[in-house]
């Protein structure tokens, strides 16, 4: 899978850009606040239907496009596949309202020029970025690597997304709810329903998570023990949310049990009733602190090494590591899921890595199709990859060929 053309109008801080990729290693070149990150969140964005940068699609918005009066941004690109090509689209377009409330921005999302809802944009592309501040990942709130696990899933499962979807929308309503209950009072029979819809799309999220998680562990374990020099192991523990008197076989089947343990069969059914039955007997609770203390919203990942906790205990570059890990081991997890490589998205990976993990990482992309990677440091890349990787110069919004690799700097 790669890219082969990207257009960008009003993006970031695009003004409008039209590129072709060629299926290599490709690399962005300039100072900081230019465009190189922006141009990895676009395809990012076409990937998961969101921005891994900000929960607020307005910001997206070129400055001059809002102050101009016309608000809009679009990103489309052609996605070349082993079987076919594809076009994504994603439009954002802030109009004003006819009953003179603020403007509202508005998302359409278009997969060969058919307007699609966001789940139906999982498996078109397939993208992992790497971020320079993915390292707090391993140590930041657990809200971050729950997202995390949503991001990926999304790339691949429909489903998931319909389903976590549906989970925070009825947890939303549940809560508002929970506290008109605990401020004005009422029937508290009146939480059925959305206890039922909880319980059926709260064990699907919990599910997906716990087994792609399994898969990820043991994958980052062994990029983790090469990156460093076989030292060290990393283990990824998944800890899902359920109240520690809710029956043994909700544990089991949930996911409390040793990594290496295989997965047990899983009766779905039982295990929304089982969820069901417990949001009830805790009804009391959650109506007094006006919010749902039980399931996935409270989910965890840890990552554990040399038994441990690298999120409390491990050093910068240690956290490093796990997270360049986790990031090859999605990498190898998604080709294996859709039979298709992955877009590498790596944004100053390099930075922070010595000599022997810079060499090591730049030797695997000789196996991913396409790898498009930002750098202020031309300097920190081996000969052996200068004399293969393109590079472009970006510059205040504006993409250039650097037509010669001696002279990176000119």
């Amino acid at each position: 899978m790669h890219i082969r053309s990207l257009s960008l109008r009003q993006f970031r801080t695009y003004a409008r850009l039209e590129m072709d990729f060629p299926p290599a290693p490709i690399l962005l070149l300039g100072a900081n606040a230019q465009g190189k990150t922006s141009l990895l969140e676009a395809l990012a964005y076409l990937a998961l239907g969101s921005s891994p940068l900000t929960h607020i699609d307005r910001q997206l918005l070129h400055w001059q496009a809002v102050a101009s009066g016309m608000p809009f941004a679009q990103v489309k690109a052609v996605v070349v596949k082993k079987e076919r090509t594809e076009t994504l689209e994603i439009v954002l377009q802030l109009s004003q309202t006819t009953n003179g409330s603020p403007p509202r921005l508005f998302k359409r999302i278009r997969v060969n020029d058919r307007t699609v809802k966001r789940s139906e944009l999982a498996g078109h592309l397939n993208v992992v970025l790497f971020l320079p501040e993915d390292v707090t990942l391993v140590g930041g709130p657990p809200a971050d690597r729950r997202r995390h696990l949503d991001n990926l899933l999304s790339q691949v499962y429909p489903e998931y997304i319909e389903a976590q979807n549906s989970y925070t929308q009825t947890l939303s309503r549940c809560n508002a709810l929970l506290r008109y209950l605990r401020d004005e009072g009422g029937d508290p029979a009146q939480l059925a329903p959305l206890e039922q819809v909880l319980a059926e799309t709260g064990v699907t999220v919990s599910l997906y998570r716990r087994r792609v998680l399994a898969a990820l562990s043991l994958h980052a374990d062994q990029f983790y023990q090469k990156l460093t020099g076989g030292q060290a192991w990393l283990q990824l523990q998944y800890e899902p949310n359920f109240d520690p008197l809710a029956p043994p076989a909700l544990d089991y089947q949930l996911g409390l049990l040793p990594q290496e343990s295989p997965l047990p069969p899983v009766d779905v059914e039982t295990l929304q009733e089982i969820f069901r039955t417990t949001l009830v007997k805790h009804r009391r609770r959650a109506i007094q602190r006006g919010v749902t203390g039980i399931g996935p919203q409270r989910d965890e990942m840890r990552f554990f090494s040399q038994e441990v906790d690298l999120g409390i205990f491990g050093s910068r570059g240690q956290q490093r590591s796990a997270v360049l890990a986790l990031r090859l081991a999605e990498l190898q997890w998604l080709q294996e899921e859709t039979g298709e490589t992955p877009v590498l998205l790596l944004d100053e990976v390099l930075a922070e890595l010595d000599r022997d993990r810079r060499n090591y990482l730049l030797r695997l992309l000789d196996g991913v199709e396409q790898t498009i990677l930002t750098t202020t440091d031309m300097e920190m890349f081996p000969a052996f990859f200068r004399e293969k990787v393109l590079t472009f110069r970006v510059a205040g919004g504006i993409i250039r060929a650097v037509s010669s690799m001696s002279a990176p700097g000119d």
